[in-house]
């Protein structure tokens, strides 16, 4: 399965400086609302030292890092949900991805218009907050109608999804997400088709100014809708991104980060859609894989190949921190510390597997 991050905000924001910086692909970024005509689409490499190690130690004559795409969606403005701006097919484009990253201005450059003529981050937010919640009640509003006429013939699943409607509804009335509510999984379920906008998780990118990198205070409330914050100056991720690793090594210790912008919403991301990876190492390739937490061992081999979940017989796993330690395979088996586990395994995050399958 793959797993998509749509970058949103108002124009002006620095999503396509920031979605060049990410992707290190060319775009179109002028100082201009809706120069983004087109999604642009890209897959960002995950960073992992992990692969590094794993490599020193099993020689791989390959390896494949895991990826996540990032879709770049032009700019939102106050009425897009009625067509204003690019309207409603930006709308429709956010459907499409698992998680939002809403790029949010926090920096002052008097060169670089804000559509609203000030820069606001709290106002920013509300803003494309609302035209989600706006989109998001008029598909739940069509629906409703349709499944209360449904209701009244007595069928169940139309008598228990008007009851979450309803539920959602009254949240989005009040301006308030669906992610608001305390939602069951069989609920989430009978609304899945809807793919609402305003149930997808949401990570904040405060863009800030070069100077506020290391100190940087903004006006944001601590809501739950804004828990997920990372700060990021897209400039200069920009100017990393045209420099080699060493280059980005020294660049980085100048302004005391441990770690490129990249690097923090990559983390950012993969703790919001409860991702891990596990790694595998077959026929002289390393590759790491994406999954959701709390998948089981058949499923996660089901990534590699259908065959391999088809015909699953057991999975011989270690932590990658055991081979690390003792630098080899075959001293991890000595010790003990290769396991065998079966159809019911939940797969951890570093995990190293070899799965055994029926051919």
């Amino acid at each position: 399965m793959g797993f998509s991050i749509g970058i949103v905000g108002l124009p002006n924001v620095g999503k396509s400086t920031l979605f060049k910086a990410l992707t290190k692909k060319q775009v179109d970024i002028s100082n201009y609302p809706f120069c983004t005509i087109n999604p642009n689409v890209g897959m960002v490499k995950v960073p992992d030292e992990r692969l590094n190690k794993l490599a020193e130690i099993l020689k791989p004559k390959e390896i494949i890092p895991t990826y996540i795409e990032f879709v770049d969606i032009a700019g939102l403005v106050k009425g897009a949900h009625e067509g204003e701006g690019l309207g409603n097919q930006f709308l429709a484009r956010i459907r499409e991805v698992d998680a939002i990253a809403h790029v949010v201005r926090a920096f002052s450059d008097p060169n670089v218009a804000h559509v609203a003529g000030k820069v606001d981050p709290g106002d920013d937010i509300e803003t494309v907050k609302l035209e989600l919640v706006f989109a998001d009640l008029a598909s739940v509003e069509k629906r409703l109608t349709r499944t209360k006429k449904e209701a009244k013939s007595g069928l169940k699943e139309a008598l228990k999804l008007a009851d979450v409607l309803e539920k959602i509804k009254g949240a989005l009335d009040k301006g308030l997400p669906t992610s608001s509510q305390d939602l069951s999984g069989e609920a989430k379920s009978l609304i899945k088709e809807l793919n609402l906008l305003t149930i997808k998780p949401v990570i904040y990118i405060m863009n800030i100014d070069e100077k506020d990198i290391t100190n940087h205070t903004n006006s944001i409330t601590n809501d739950y809708e804004y828990k997920n914050r990372v700060k990021i100056c897209a400039k200069l991720e920009a100017e990393l991104a045209d420099l080699s690793e060493e280059e980005t090594k020294e660049y980085l210790k100048e302004y005391g980060l441990e770690k490129s912008g990249l690097d923090t919403l990559i983390t950012a991301a993969y703790k919001l859609l409860d991702l891990i990876t596990f790694f595998t190492c077959q026929n002289q390739i390393l590759q790491a894989w994406t999954i959701l937490q709390g998948i089981k061992a058949p499923q996660a081999a089901a990534k590699i190949h259908a065959d391999m979940a088809e015909g699953f017989i057991r999975a011989e796993v270690t932590n990658w921190k055991n081979l690390a330690e003792y630098g080899s395979e075959q001293v991890v088996r000595e010790k003990g510390l290769m396991r065998i586990e079966g159809k019911e395994y939940a797969v951890q995050d570093g995990d190293v597997i070899h799965f055994k399958f029926k051919v």
